[in-house]
């Protein structure tokens, strides 16, 4: 039995082999194809043909007797994968860096150290300012100083990748220092960006302000959104809103610009929302005297998809999130309603509303399916 087992595996092991051969093999395709449709002015990401592929792979996978769920996640992976590269493999094709020169304050930092390569992929040459920034091995031979104020600051563009609080004191400095490259921060918030923002507006620096709406293990722009704050009307602030945005302009991610009191009142729900509801989710667990292995016996499709949610949550910077719950202008809006979708829902049940639960469940599903019509109509 075990000669006949190791055979069987043996076998395995060789179509495996082959299964990760092939995949090797459409990746090269893929990114022939997606050279022809950069040099033909097209979009890297192709719904309509995405379409066709996961039609096909079901049909062919019902077929030959395997699980059509199987083969689409197996080709939406591919396809995933070959975007990636595509997109990757574009951005530094049609990077604009040339040399420009970049200081990445903040450089050492999760988020600062993805801009750092992000933007070092497109030419650009990468200074790194950071008091974490001594190991020399650490950041891919940028050059790199441990405060932004010892040495010059003439680089074409200077980018804040600082902690929120940090950021708005260095916005502070610089509109005094009036540097002549664009400027721009990637702050989650920037309600306590906004004094110094307006600061680097009015002494005239050419100032915009970004929010990359993904974390620094995102690799895929597709599906993802950044946002470009609008801080007035200037030629200079034009200019800068216009060079951040050129920046991903190669990349697949949606590119939006508001003004910035729209920014924080609207993140007040998209982060601070979200965020207070796994950090009340997680908390109720933590404190309801159930131990997680008991709930993980009995535990449904709704509650493993909230759970790993709030999982992702809970390791994330706990200053971070305090951050962006505590110091948003608008903040308070939305836990305010927070606790007042919560007080209707127990006040319902209560008073064993059947019709009262039943018109709140309406109304949500009513609210979702307009916001997925919204975004199937959005262009891509």
């Amino acid at each position: 039995m075990n000669n006949r087992l190791q055979k069987l595996r043996d076998q395995l092991g060789s179509i495996d082999n082959d299964i990760l051969g092939l995949v090797k093999r459409r990746q090269q395709l893929a990114l022939e194809i997606g050279t022809i449709k950069a040099a033909a002015g097209r979009s890297t990401r192709d719904y309509r043909q995405e379409r066709e592929v996961i039609e096909r792979s079901r049909r062919l996978a019902y077929e030959n007797g395997v699980s059509p769920d199987f083969a689409e996640q197996l080709m939406l992976l591919l396809i995933r994968t070959s975007l990636t590269a595509q997109e990757k493999d574009r951005v530094a094709a049609q990077g604009e860096g040339n040399g420009k020169r970049v200081l990445v304050i903040g450089g050492a930092g999760n988020m600062g150290q993805w801009l750092a390569r992000f933007l070092a992929s497109q030419g650009f040459e990468i200074e790194i300012a950071d008091p974490s920034a001594l190991k020399e091995d650490g950041h891919n031979g940028m050059a790199h100083r441990t405060d932004w104020r010892d040495g010059t600051l003439d680089h074409d563009i200077i980018v804040i990748a600082a902690p929120l609080g940090i950021s708005g004191e260095i916005l502070s400095e610089l509109a005094t220092l009036k540097p002549s490259g664009v400027v721009f921060d990637v702050g989650s918030l920037k309600s306590p960006l906004r004094r110094g923002l307006i600061a680097c507006r009015d002494a005239g620096i050419r100032i915009t302000s970004v929010h990359p709406m993904f974390g620094p293990d995102t690799e895929l722009l597709s599906g993802r959104h950044v946002i470009f704050v609008n801080l007035g009307n200037s030629e200079a602030t034009k200019e800068a809103t216009q060079t951040a945005k050129e920046l991903f302009a190669t990349t697949m991610a949606t590119l939006v610009e508001m003004d910035l009191e729209s920014h924080d009142r609207l993140i007040a729900y998209v982060l601070g929302l979200s965020h207070a509801l796994n950090i009340a989710f997680f908390t109720a667990l933590a404190e309801s005297g159930e131990t997680a292995p008991k709930l993980a016996q009995m535990s449904s499709t709704t509650f493993n998809s909230q759970l790993a949610v709030a999982s992702s949550v809970a390791s994330e910077n706990p200053n971070l999130y305090f951050e962006i719950q505590s110091l948003n202008d608008y903040g308070t809006e939305s836990l305010t309603a927070l606790l007042y979708a919560i007080e209707r829902l127990r006040s319902v049940i209560r008073a064993q509303d059947a019709d009262g639960f039943a018109a709140l469940m309406k109304r949500g599903d009513a609210y979702l399916k307009d916001r997925h019509r919204d975004e199937s109509s959005s262009p891509t």
